[in-house]
């Protein structure tokens, strides 16, 4: 852990050289003696030390300074290190300035100079004022720091990148810490942009795009070489599957995602139903283990990359990234997965981020403690949400369409969500608005066969009401069904686009050496477990493809 700081702020250069001795001959073990010649430079060092999230511990400034004296410096520093103690060095003539400043600052102490011998005069006042701050100063977290409010829709999605990513961070809500507020306003220079993520190396990123973000955190964002055997288009349980078994089997392989590994059930809660977890496992400790998995064993990962194009090159298939990169590969494996589908009511597209989330956002449930949450939905991914979220909120209200939950939920969750007090389930209801103007206030649902128009008072939403495929990639180069989803194997209705005569392998689309698994593929079962195993028994069907390159 860095030491704490002593600053020591004063114009004239002979005595401040005095002042630094005399610091660093008694707490240069225990304390970083720094000191700066002009109260204005002294700001911005310490607005710099507040972003490398350095503790200063204690001021020991001068009054008479020209540019600017020590009291209206230490107004201006309370508002960054406002735990800091104050002593303020003065002439006689400089008495009552000392005097007024600790009722309008809080000062702690005022020395005349000279304070010489400091053995009586200096170190036993620093010493008392020190050990009083040691006492109660809060302990640094030295990671990175995001600040921001719970109502901006850019602060949730750096959270929910960094939470899935598992990359620690603490939080920092500028509607509540002043603190906070006072150092993005320094940061910003008033241009009111948020979220700022801080590094321990004091940099900063203002309202940084994901693949910005995750560059500076040091994941692998950029390809080693141009060409694989195999490469995988999303992250998620499919996807890492397919890379756990392409590299374990030889193949140069390649895992490209848009966002993080782990993909839509990374962000879930718990999965209770895994085999071989017998207290179930989180969809993020799963992804973590089975990303260390690929990596061990040779596959390669970009994050925070997008595939924006596809195209048949002879016996290649070509890709193209958002930055413009080209990878050619023998083997595509399409695990792009589904996305949430959108609530389309009045209201809801203006609050998405600001009360309203789509899928688990567990970043964002302790920031609701003992708040009313509604969960809208009623799959597996609507319940283990609704009954993560208990934990915290003092109701969670779900909101489902059907008349049961029977139709599209495991009995071991309506087991457990009919016995826990703080869930109650509404049947037969249909959100028709959201409404508040910077958060969301309420639900306006209607219930019933008579549609009974009722508002509902709610601090959050999170929303899981069915899923469009991922498959804009491969739109006009396999075949889709009439909703989207890829046709592979025996649901391919006619011959492969080109001239190769035979049916197509498992998992296999339209197109030879492009394969589709898990949930972006029509009529595949949507459970994680059946996910995993389509990734897994796609590597045999590219193994046979590969045979005949």
């Amino acid at each position: 852990m860095k030491k704490p700081i002593i600053l020591a702020v004063d114009d004239e250069q002979v005595v401040l050289n005095v002042i630094e001795t005399d610091l660093r001959n008694q707490y240069h073990q225990h304390y970083r003696i720094m000191k700066s010649y002009s109260g204005k430079e002294a700001l911005e060092l310490i607005v710099e030390l507040k972003q490398r999230n350095d503790q200063i511990a204690l001021f020991l400034v001068d009054q008479r300074m020209p540019e600017m004296e020590g009291v209206a410096f230490l107004s201006e520093a309370m508002k960054i290190y406002p735990q800091a103690r104050k002593v303020l060095l003065t002439a006689y003539a400089d008495t009552q300035a000392a005097i007024a400043a600790i009722n309008t600052i809080g000062l702690d102490h005022y020395l005349m100079k000279p304070w010489s011998p400091p053995e009586e005069l200096l170190y036993p006042i620093l010493d008392d004022l020190l050990s009083d701050w040691m006492a109660t100063a809060d302990q640094p977290f030295d990671g990175i720091r995001v600040a921001g409010t719970l109502w901006s829709p850019h602060s949730h999605a750096v959270k929910d990148f960094l939470a899935r990513s598992q990359i620690p961070y603490r939080w920092l809500d500028i509607e509540k810490d002043q603190e906070a507020r006072n150092l993005v306003e320094k940061t910003n220079q008033n241009q009111h942009q948020i979220p700022v993520v801080y590094f321990p190396d004091g940099d900063t990123l203002v309202n940084p795009d994901i693949k910005t973000l995750a560059e500076k955190i040091g994941m692998h964002t950029r390809p080693e070489q141009p060409f694989y055997d195999l490469i995988i288009v999303g992250a998620g349980p499919a996807g890492l599957a397919s890379a756990v078994y392409g590299a374990s089997e030889g193949l140069r392989t390649l895992l490209i995602d848009k966002e993080t590994t782990g993909g839509q059930a990374g962000t879930s809660s718990r999965i209770e139903n895994y085999l071989g977890f017998p207290k179930g496992i989180s969809g993020a400790d799963l992804a973590r283990r089975a990303t260390a998995q690929a990596t061990r064993l040779g596959a390669e990962i970009l994050t925070a990359q997008e595939v924006v194009g596809l195209k048949i090159k002879d016996i290649y298939r070509v890709v193209t990234l958002a930055d413009g990169t080209q990878l050619s590969c023998h083997a595509l494996v399409i695990a792009t997965g589904a996305s949430l589908r959108t609530l389309e009511v009045p209201g809801v597209q203006k609050l998405t981020g600001a009360g309203i989330y789509y899928g688990a956002a567990l970043t964002e449930a302790a920031h609701y403690r003992d708040s009313h949450m509604v969960v809208v939905g009623g799959a597996n991914s609507a319940g283990q949400g609704a009954m993560f979220f208990s934990r915290y909120a003092s109701q969670v209200t779900m909101l489902v369409r059907g008349n049961s939950l029977k139709t599209s939920m495991s009995q071991y969750l309506i087991e457990q969500i009919a016995a826990t007090p703080n869930i109650e389930v509404r049947l037969g209801c249909q959100i028709v608005a959201a409404i508040g103007e910077k958060r969301l206030e309420a639900l306006m649902i209607h219930k019933g066969k008579d549609q009974q128009a009722d508002t509902l008072k709610v601090d959050a939403a999170f929303i899981f009401i069915g899923e469009r495929p991922y498959s804009d990639l491969v739109s006009g180069v396999v075949d889709l069904s009439h909703d989207g989803f890829i046709l592979t194997g025996p649901d391919v209705k006619h011959q492969f686009r080109t001239s190769v005569k035979r049916d197509p392998y498992l998992y296999e689309t339209s197109v030879p050496g492009i394969f589709a698994v898990a949930d972006v593929r029509f009529g595949a079962i949507r459970r994680v477990a059946s996910a995993v195993g389509e990734g897994s028994a796609a590597i045999s069907s590219v193994h046979q493809y590969l045979k005949t390159v």
